[in-house]
């Protein structure tokens, strides 16, 4: 069951996916409409592999990398479904489906399986870090794909080229406040799942911080959008510096991700 709930998924996200693209080379409602409707259904498939799965284990499917790929695209997807339900941003899932999708992708491609809970990862500290780490992430991949947009609706203004793709694209003002939101929601979770994981660490075995390479590279995530926050909120950065610094702080997020998964983390 949880298989074909997952190949589903995988299905209704290619689709959804190839129809946001397409919304970006023609205004159709019916197109918006449907890609919406598409990746709504697929996440409903992806929560019902994910729960399955869990019932399965009887744990968070978080405990090895094929199962953290697809734990993540689903709150990529999630948390954009909101976004997008708030401020009607179609075009903003042209940048941030396909993320999900390559994520889910390489996730069918490796090899889970069940195993027994190994004793680090039996506490409830654990799954409140990566739990919340998770969901800080996905805003932060929001974040990342509002961007890119806005260097792209940067570039339109200051080339005075307002074509088709310029009238598609939400305009500055809608991507500054869907940024600092992202922010305001990843930052606070990722500094709550980081004490967490000190928490975790201590318990598991006897030191809050032992520079272990995913804790590091944890910290040095933290550390970007802690500055880029600090900067907005204090001397207003706004427009290509934030931009840029959240595309440096996603690349670093999937340097903790990827880089460092033989860390005690997985």
């Amino acid at each position: 069951m949880t298989h074909l709930f997952f190949s589903l998924t995988l299905g209704l996200y290619g689709i959804a996916t190839a129809a946001y693209l397409t919304c970006l080379l023609r205004t159709s409602p019916w197109i918006t409409t449907w890609a919406t409707r598409l990746l709504t259904a697929g996440c409903v498939a992806h929560i019902l592999s994910t729960v399955h799965l869990a019932s399965t284990e009887k744990h968070l499917p978080l405990t090895n990398m094929q199962e953290s790929l697809s734990f993540f695209s689903l709150m990529i997807v999630a948390v954009f479904l909101v976004f997008e339900h708030r401020y009607k941003v179609t075009t903003l899932g042209s940048f941030v489906t396909p993320v999900a999708l390559v994520m889910l992708g390489v996730s069918s491609t490796l090899h889970g399986g069940s195993r027994q809970l190994p004793p680090i990862l039996q506490s409830n500290w654990f799954w409140i870090h990566a739990l919340l780490a998770f969901i800080s992430y996905a805003a932060f991949t929001i974040a990342f794909g509002v961007a890119v947009i806005y260097l792209i609706q940067r570039h339109f203004l200051k080339t005075k080229h307002f074509g088709a793709l310029f009238q598609k694209l939400p305009p500055l003002e809608t991507l500054d406040e869907i940024s600092y939101r992202c922010f305001a929601i990843g930052f606070p979770l990722l500094t709550i799942a980081i004490i967490s994981g000190a928490i975790w660490s201590e318990k598991a075995m006897g030191s809050y911080w032992i520079w272990d390479p995913k804790q590091t590279w944890s910290l040095i995530t933290w550390l970007i959008y802690a500055a880029l926050l600090h900067g907005r909120l204090t001397i207003g950065w706004r427009g290509k510096r934030a931009a840029i610094l959240s595309i440096v702080g996603f690349v670093v997020l999937l340097i903790t991700f990827f880089g460092m998964k033989h860390s005690i983390s997985w």
